[in-house]
């Protein structure tokens, strides 16, 4: 019915999760990955997308332990969630 920004799973996650969401109208969506710092670390979706439900996968590879943050943009709406990469 909206859009919708699911919790990463597994989270704690090492080396990869996998992060689900809906998007309910045609659309440009943008889902990035920042650091604790705000530094933009990965952009993991940059596309025009038909309603419906989406998966995609952040691979940490390369990046240190820590809390990182991810992000869905989509026609004016915007969510952030938590994730914890361990190593």
């Amino acid at each position: 019915s909206g859009y919708n920004l699911e919790q990463n799973y597994p989270n704690p996650f090492n080396p990869s999760t996998q992060i689900n969401f809906s998007v309910p109208m045609n659309g440009f969506v943008t889902i990035k990955v920042f650091d604790i710092m705000g530094r933009e670390v990965n952009t993991l979706v940059s596309a025009e997308l038909n309603p419906g439900k989406y998966s995609t996968d952040f691979n940490s590879a390369g990046l240190s332990s820590g809390i990182y943050f991810y992000s869905l943009y989509a026609n004016g709406f915007s969510e952030t969630k938590k994730m914890i990469l361990t190593k």
